[in-house]
């Protein structure tokens, strides 16, 4: 991996070319930037599932990060520091960095909120926005139920009661993470955007959620409000099983050629 600053905070990240000749398109390989969700990291989101390999081997450049507090990226220990605007600028700073003006942004989970916050900020830096297992919780809610912060600080999984809290413990211990980061993280990374404020996204964007995610909220109603959004229901697909699915990388490779 590659390390960069962002404003202070170093940033590591993966900057992949594709596996195909596009020397004969105009401008070369069209680059995608892929921003990972909560507690995951680029390798267990982005190349785990086999997405680094689809995306490349249908022609694109593909930059992937670790965002801030995660994987070899900074780590924070202060909420004040995760904000998901604050987490854009790292993604914008990241095409400044790699001289690149303009990219498709595909984010999972939190990922997605991320992507969203930075397509509202930044739309001449985005060619289209895929929202990946976030959906009408973008709005309405904050995804992610409450009390996983105090998962990541407890003395050990075994002490944690809640479920889904327990199920994001051990999953940061497989990823190897920083409980302490996460826990931070968590606490500073949960805005939401106003309808009206989805309603400015100027981009094309497809929300793409599978049918029993619990944690997104629907992704049709999310769509509905955005200008230029679609909707991919990915099928019999949880949070946690969605984003590798063959659905969904079928659904985002017909949305990518599709886009303007």
């Amino acid at each position: 991996m590659q390390t960069f600053d962002s404003d202070g905070v170093p940033i590591a990240y993966i900057d992949v070319a594709p596996k195909i000749d596009v020397a004969s398109k105009e401008g070369g390989a069209e680059p995608i930037l892929l921003i990972h969700g909560f507690a995951s990291n680029h390798a267990v989101n982005w190349v785990n599932t086999s997405w680094v390999r689809t995306l490349t081997g249908a022609g694109r450049r593909v930059v992937a990060l670790d965002n801030r507090g995660h994987g070899r990226s900074g780590k924070l220990y202060e909420p004040e520091a995760y904000g998901s605007d604050l987490m854009a600028e790292d993604a914008r700073r990241l095409l400044d960095h790699l001289d690149i003006p303009r990219a498709d942004v595909m984010g999972y989970s939190m990922g997605a909120r991320i992507t969203a916050f930075l397509a509202l900020a930044h739309p001449d830096r985005v060619r289209s926005a895929l929202l990946g297992g976030l959906g009408i919780h973008l709005v309405e809610g904050r995804g992610l139920p409450a009390g996983i912060s105090e998962a990541m600080e407890a003395p050990s999984r075994d002490a944690i009661a809640d479920p889904t809290a327990r199920m994001f413990r051990v999953f940061a211990e497989q990823t190897g993470s920083d409980l302490r980061a996460l826990a931070a993280c968590m606490r500073g990374s949960r805005q939401t955007l106003s309808r009206a404020e989805v309603a400015q996204i100027e981009v094309p964007v497809l929300v793409a959620v599978g049918t029993t995610d619990t944690v997104a909220g629907s992704g049709p109603a999310l769509a509905a409000l955005i200008p230029e959004a679609k909707a991919l229901e990915i099928p019999n697909r949880d949070h946690n099983l969605a984003v590798g699915d063959k659905v969904h990388k079928a659904g985002v490779l017909e949305f990518l050629d599709a886009r303007p």
